[in-house]
């Protein structure tokens, strides 16, 4: 007789969890491309982690372009990815350095806000404004 984990058990809820995170994820762009790249397509796009095309608003990007500086172009890449977990349900968090420089030259985030810990918290009300103002340019995954 072979032994079924029981549903309860952690490890069961944790494989479970990681593959419905994969699911929530499968529209995330799988690879990000720098705003210099960006700017140089023609049709700027990249891939999905579930193999689709992620098509960029060229209009956004231009955007970006002409409003962040030149230093910032090869550095930042495209989507800015906020991740939300479930313990902090207000708040998403950057894990990217240039993304936030960038958001803060942008006027986005204020000059005050700082990265703890390898994050900066961000509610969640202001990353769907900038969702908002940059469409295409902003993902927010789980995780």
């Amino acid at each position: 007789m072979s032994y079924r984990p029981r549903i309860t058990d952690d490890g069961v809820l944790r494989r479970w969890m990681a593959l419905e995170i994969g699911r929530i994820n499968e529209g995330l762009a799988a690879e990000q491309k720098s705003l210099a790249r960006l700017l140089a397509e023609e049709h700027p796009a990249t891939v999905t982690k579930a193999g689709g095309e992620y098509a960029f608003d060229r209009a956004v990007i231009r955007r970006l372009g002409e409003r962040l500086p030149a230093g910032l172009h090869d550095r930042l890449r495209l989507p800015i990815i906020f991740r939300f977990t479930p313990d902090v349900k207000d708040s998403c968090y950057l894990a990217d350095r240039t993304a936030l420089e960038a958001l803060q030259a942008l006027g986005e985030l204020s000059e005050m806000r700082t990265m703890q810990k390898g994050r900066a918290w961000v509610s969640r009300a202001i990353v769907y404004a900038m969702m908002e103002a940059y469409p295409t340019a902003i993902q927010i995954g789980m995780g």
